[in-house]
């Protein structure tokens, strides 16, 4: 493969031109209610080519390897249509690598009857809970590998293992319904979403009580997200504002995302990486041959970073960090994040707890929007604070505001780390992207909540 590659690319009149080639194979298993739905094993093969020139972008892809060269002129043809200015690609150590993938169980071993017995019992376990009205389970794996190579001299092979389940419940009494969800995932590791019978139980358990619970009064409480909705928190509402093709696009991002500028207490560090292993987001190098990175946001409260492909880096002046991605071949690269998190603190959970009076527990998240620095999310279980205390199950709640004051208003950071690592990210058409986001427990003064 390198050499057709390297053959490929040479003798073209181009700034830079890289290729990308893609073999991959997944499997995916999905139930609605009780009734199998879909199941399938996939495979496919394509790639790209990307050509710059003069500032100028041209794109191809293809599935037939056969006439690779071909697709580059075309590339290349395109670039020299459109470019009028300057090419600005940030230097980058040239690499040759060949990097195997992170595999603990490996799915692609497992009958995929025996991962349909599994995703059996998982619906099982839920409609063995008196009230549901229905419910959702799918499973899904994916392996690529990925072969890159470019005009200056780079040539990487890659190859990843990704692993998801989803698990969802509904109850309703008349016109009222309540919905609760569990989202797993790994990098290359089965048994991360094996034995969880009792916990798909608890998730229909929890959505037929919900149906009982209590719907607060609406106003402005503190407020403690657990893990898994601070780290989706810190994802959608600050983390798309940090990838620089957004901010240097946009004269008002880029005065609102300067550098330099305090967005939080000292107890606030924010970090994006993919250097960090094991987790879904993770990988060597990024869809443009750069190497992964462990990228500071918000240090001490003060923003000191974002994320960068090649070409943002250069724009900006900026280091590159490696979050130039790309879902599949049938896309070029843009900026995504990979692992995005808010560092623990020295707090316990208690701590959190033992300042509020009177407040709300925010934990999991059912859904939720952004609009630039306004947020609004949903929480997938709530419960009043009473007296330093986690008390009676309350309704979901929304929570909404600025990005910003809410950053100012994050008062408390606790030491318990976790990731989230079953989502998938959207942007550009692109999606689900396989990353994580994480937090510990964190503490929210003045939260606007939504409620009766």
């Amino acid at each position: 493969m390198r050499e057709l590659i390297e053959n490929a690319l040479k003798g073209h009149r181009a700034d830079y031109i890289e290729i990308r080639i893609e073999e991959s194979q997944s499997t995916h298993i999905g139930y609605r209610g009780r009734e199998l739905e879909d199941i399938a094993i996939t495979s496919g093969r394509g790639g790209n080519v990307r050509a710059a020139f003069k500032g100028g972008w041209g794109f191809a892809c293809f599935n037939d390897l056969s006439n690779l060269r071909d697709k580059v002129s075309q590339a290349v043809q395109q670039a020299r249509m459109v470019g009028k200015e300057k090419t600005q690609l940030v230097p980058i150590e040239t690499v040759v690598a060949v990097v195997p993938p992170e595999v603990t169980k490996d799915p692609g071993r497992i009958p995929l009857a025996e991962k349909k017995a599994l995703t059996d019992q998982y619906c099982d376990a839920l409609w063995s809970v008196p009230g549901i009205q229905t419910s959702s389970t799918s499973y899904g794996d994916g392996r690529k590998h990925i072969y890159f190579g470019n005009s200056e001299g780079a040539y990487i092979e890659q190859e990843s293992v990704d692993v998801v389940l989803h698990i969802s419940a509904v109850a309703r009494d008349g016109g009222d319904v309540q919905q609760t969800s569990l989202s797993l995932g790994s990098n290359g590791d089965y048994g991360s979403i094996e034995g969880l019978h009792k916990e798909a139980e608890e998730i229909a358990r929890k959505a037929v009580n919900l149906l009982k619970a209590p719907q607060i009064q609406g106003g402005e409480y503190t407020v403690i997200l657990d893990p898994v909705l601070a780290g989706v928190f810190i994802h959608e509402a600050f983390g798309h504002l940090s990838e620089a093709d957004h901010v240097y696009e946009d004269q008002r991002l880029k005065d609102i995302m300067l550098l330099g500028k305090r967005f939080g207490g000292p107890h606030l560090n924010v970090i994006d990486g993919a250097a960090i292993p094991g987790l879904r987001g993770s990988y060597m190098y990024d869809s443009e041959g750069v190497p992964s990175s462990h990228t500071y946001l918000i240090r001490e409260g003060v923003l000191v970073g974002r994320l960068h492909s090649r070409e943002t880096a250069a724009k900006m002046g900026e280091s590159p960090t490696g979050n130039a991605r790309a879902i599949s071949y049938n896309f070029p690269p843009i900026v995504r994040m990979t692992n995005t998190f808010i560092e623990p603190g020295e707090a316990s959970l208690d701590d959190l707890l033992a300042e509020v009076k009177d407040g709300i527990y925010a934990a999991n998240w059912f859904g939720g929007m952004t609009s630039m620095e306004m947020f609004t999310f949903s929480s997938g279980e709530s419960y009043r604070i009473r007296n330093g205390r986690i008390a009676e199950t309350v309704r979901s709640v929304m929570l909404s505001g600025n990005l910003f004051s809410t950053l100012h208003n994050l008062d408390a950071v606790a030491n318990d780390l976790s990731f989230n690592q079953g989502g998938g990210c959207g942007k550009g058409g692109q999606f689900p992207l396989p990353v994580s986001n994480g937090s510990p427990h964190i503490r929210i003064r003045n939260c606007l909540v939504g409620g009766s």
